[in-house]
C-alpha cells in the first residue's frame, strides 16, 4: 500500500491543534489542507488546492450535500415562520414537565426517525429546540443527544442508509454472496459495541445518572445562570451566537396568534414518509415537503408567496456555514487519500491484528482513522476488503469482526468535530460546531472505551 509514512498524519493532526487553539473549525480544516498539500504537492500545491476545490464542488455527492442541508435550512425556516415549529414545542411542553423527560423525548424522537443521519440530526434538533430552552438545557446537551442518535442509531437499523451502503460492500469485499449483504450486515449488528454503548449512554446522561462532565457542565451552567427576567438563556460563546428561544419577529403576524400543530406535522411527516417512499433519497423527500409546505402557507394566507421565498432563501443561507465546513472536510479527505493515510495507519497496526485481538485492534486503529479524517463511508470502502481476509484468515467471527469496522464509522461520525453529522447537530441544535464537538467528546470516549474492551471480551470468547 502506497503512502507517506508518518508525515501522512501532520495534516490531520495540524487540523487538530489549530482547532482546539482557535476554537474554530472552518479555519482549521483550511489550514490543515493547505499544509498536506504543501507535502503532496509540493510547489504545486496551490493549483493542486485550487483544483482539488473544483473536483469537491464538481462531485455529485457534494452537490447533493449542499442541496439536501440547504434545502433543509429552508424547510426549517418555513416550519418557524408559520408558527407550526411553535405549536408543535408548545404541544410537546403540554406533555413534558421536566428536563430530564424533555431529553429522553429527544432521544426517543432520534430512535424513531432512524432512516438517515441528516434527516435524523436536523428533523430532531429543530423539533426540540423550543422544549429544551423551556427546560434551561443548554443547546450544547441537545446537540449531544441529536448526535448520539444520528449515526449510533442509523448503524444499528438495517433499513437506514447506512446499513444499505455498508451491505453493498460487504458483497462486493467477498463477505456476502450476491443479494446476501443485508443479511451479513444483520449477523454482525449485535456486534456493533460502539453504536449501542452511545445510545444506551444517552438516557443514563438524561436522568443525571451521569451528571453533566467537563465542558458540558460548564455549558449547563451557563445557561442557567444567564436566565433572564424574559426567560432567556445563554449559552457558551462560539462561532454562532444564538438566543436559545426563537424571537416572537421570525413568525408570520398571521400565525402569531393562533399557531397551528399540522402546519409542523403535516410537512415532517409527508418528509418522512417520502424519503421512505423514494428508495430513502432524503433529497426528494425534502423537495415533496418543501412543496406542501409552500402550498398550505399560502392557502391559509400565512404569508405572501413573496414572503415564502424570501424565507426560502434565509433558510438556506442558515447553513452557509455547516456546508463550508463539510466541503472543506471533503478537500481534507482528498489529501489523506493522496498521502496515503488510511493505508499507513491500516500497514502500522496489522502486525497486532492477530487472531482474537483483530476486533479490538481494528475498530481503535479505524476509530483514529475517521476521528482525525472525517471519512466514515470512504473508510469502510478501504477496510472491508483488508479486515474481511484477515479475519478469515485468522478464524475469527466474521460478525464481530464487521461490526468493529461499522462501529469506527459510527464513532468517527460521531465524534469528529468536522462530521456531517457532528456539523448538522450543531447547526439544527443552534450552537456552534466546536463548543458541539468538544462538549460531547467526553461522551463519546467513554463509549468508546467500553465498546474496546466489550471488543476485547467477544474476541478471546467466540
Amino acid at each position: 500500500m502506497e503512502h507517506y509514512g508518518i508525515i501522512s498524519l501532520i495534516p490531520a493532526a495540524c487540523v487538530l491543534i489549530i482547532a482546539l487553539i482557535s476554537k474554530r473549525t472552518f479555519e482549521a480544516l483550511v489550514g490543515g489542507t493547505l499544509i498536506g498539500f504543501i507535502i503532496w504537492k509540493k510547489s504545486e500545491f496551490f493549483g493542486g488546492f485550487a483544483d482539488t476545490a473544483l473536483k469537491v464542488m464538481g462531485d455529485g455527492t457534494i452537490g447533493w450535500i449542499i442541496l439536501v442541508c440547504g434545502l433543509f435550512g429552508s424547510l426549517i425556516a418555513l416550519l418557524i415562520r408559520s408558527g407550526g415549529a411553535i405549536a408543535f414545542g408548545n404541544f410537546l411542553v403540554t406533555f413534558i414537565k421536566n428536563r430530564k423527560s424533555a431529553l429522553l423525548t429527544t432521544w426517543i424522537l432520534g430512535l424513531v426517525i432512524f432512516i438517515d443521519d441528516y434527516l435524523n440530526a436536523l428533523t430532531v434538533s429543530s423539533s426540540m429546540k423550543k422544549v429544551t430552552d423551556k427546560f434551561k438545557i443548554s443547546r450544547e446537551m441537545l446537540a449531544y443527544v441529536v448526535d448520539s442518535t444520528a449515526a449510533p442509531v442509523c448503524v444499528l437499523v438495517p433499513f437506514s442508509t447506512w446499513a444499505v451502503y455498508s451491505g453493498a460492500l460487504l458483497e462486493s469485499s467477498g463477505a456476502a454472496e450476491k443479494g446476501q449483504g443485508l443479511s451479513v450486515y444483520i449477523s454482525s449488528i449485535p456486534f456493533m459495541f460502539y453504536a449501542w454503548v452511545a445510545v444506551i449512554l444517552v438516557p443514563i446522561v438524561a436522568l443525571g445518572i451521569i451528571p453533566p462532565i467537563f465542558t458540558m457542565k460548564k455549558a449547563e451552567q451557563q445557561v442557567a445562570n444567564r436566565s433572564n427576567s424574559n426567560g432567556k438563556t445563554g449559552q457558551i460563546t462560539g462561532e454562532v451566537k444564538t438566543e436559545l428561544l426563537t424571537p416572537d419577529n421570525e413568525i408570520a403576524p398571521e400565525a402569531k396568534e393562533n399557531p397551528k400543530l399540522y402546519n409542523f406535522l403535516i410537512p415532517i411527516i409527508l418528509l418522512i414518509a417520502a424519503t421512505i417512499y423514494f428508495e430513502i433519497d432524503i433529497f426528494k423527500g425534502v423537495l415533496v415537503a418543501i412543496g406542501v409546505s409552500i402550498v398550505m402557507f399560502a392557502a391559509q394566507k400565512i404569508m405572501t408567496f413573496g414572503d415564502i421565498f424570501d424565507t426560502l432563501i434565509e433558510g438556506f443561507k442558515t447553513m452557509i456555514l455547516p456546508l463550508a465546513i463539510v466541503v472543506a472536510s471533503f478537500m481534507l479527505i482528498e489529501v489523506n487519500n493522496g498521502l496515503g493515510l488510511t493505508s499507513y495507519v491500516i500497514e502500522t497496526v496489522k502486525p497486532l491484528m492477530s487472531g482474537a485481538f483483530l476486533p479490538a485492534v481494528a475498530f481503535i486503529s479505524l476509530s483514529i482513522i475517521t476521528f482525525s479524517t472525517g471519512s466514515f463511508w470512504g473508510v469502510y470502502a478501504v477496510a472491508f476488503p483488508i479486515i474481511i481476509p484477515l479475519a478469515q484468515a485468522m478464524n475469527t467471527n466474521l460478525p464481530l469482526a464487521i461490526g468493529a469496522v461499522i462501529s469506527a464509522g459510527a464513532l468517527g461520525s460521531h465524534a469528529c468535530f468536522y462530521g456531517d453529522a457532528t456539523v448538522l447537530s450543531a447547526a439544527g441544535s443552534g450552537c456552534s460546531n466546536m463548543n458541539h464537538a468538544l462538549t460531547q467528546i467526553p461522551y463519546a470516549i467513554i463509549a468508546a472505551i467500553v465498546a474496546f474492551f466489550l471488543f476485547i471480551i467477544a474476541g478471546l470468547m467466540l
